[in-house]
């Protein structure tokens, strides 16, 4: 199989092994922002008066590394400190227990694969923090499904029907996330 965009080609698998890489999902998180960039670009054309600026490039950082870098500062902390230094980055990581025992911040672990995951987090100057845009990743397979759900004690959710079709493989394996439209609103 074969995808395009406006400026990669990419040659996956039939079953998309290669597209569950950290590699794969830092390139979308590059092609998101770029998206964002141009919209803001296109916003200060149609509103002159406009002068904000959407930053060009991504800082990619796990949880664990900003844990390390900080790790006397809460999670909220780290992510306001190291936005303010890169004005854009994507915090990944996110729903494995740190080395401090306790998470970065919650995910699901039916959802995304937590080694496969992050939010795009910019620098808000008016709120002088760091601003979540999108949280998404790459979702999980059978073996990260079942490996999260036994670190968080719930593999009782093998019941449902969606957890029983990807367990069987009878689900394509996939990548999504959402974008705060208002966020994105109020930060352009």
């Amino acid at each position: 199989m074969t995808q395009k965009n406006s400026k990669r080609l990419l040659i996956v698998d039939d079953d998309n092994t290669e597209m569950r890489t950290e590699e794969y999902l830092k390139e979308t998180v590059r092609l998101i922002c770029d998206a964002i960039s141009k919209a803001g670009e296109e916003m200060k054309y149609q509103f002159p008066k406009l002068d904000y600026t959407f930053p060009k490039e991504v800082f990619f950082i796990t949880t664990q590394e900003l844990e390390d870098m900080y790790p006397d500062k809460t999670s909220k902390e780290r992510e306001n400190l190291i936005v303010k230094e890169h004005e854009l980055c994507f915090i990944m990581q996110i729903g494995n227990v740190l080395k401090s025992g306790k998470p970065h911040d919650g995910r699901a672990p039916d959802y995304d694969d937590w080694l496969l995951n992050g939010d795009i987090v910019v620098y808000n100057k008016l709120l002088d923090q760091a601003f979540e845009l999108s949280s998404m990743g790459i979702r999980v397979n059978k073996e990260r499904l079942l490996k999260q759900l036994e670190e968080r004690n719930a593999l009782n959710r093998l019941e449902f029907e969606f957890h029983k079709m990807l367990v069987n493989d009878e689900l394509p394996l996939s990548i999504g996330g959402g974008i705060g439209q208002s966020r994105l609103s109020m930060l352009l």
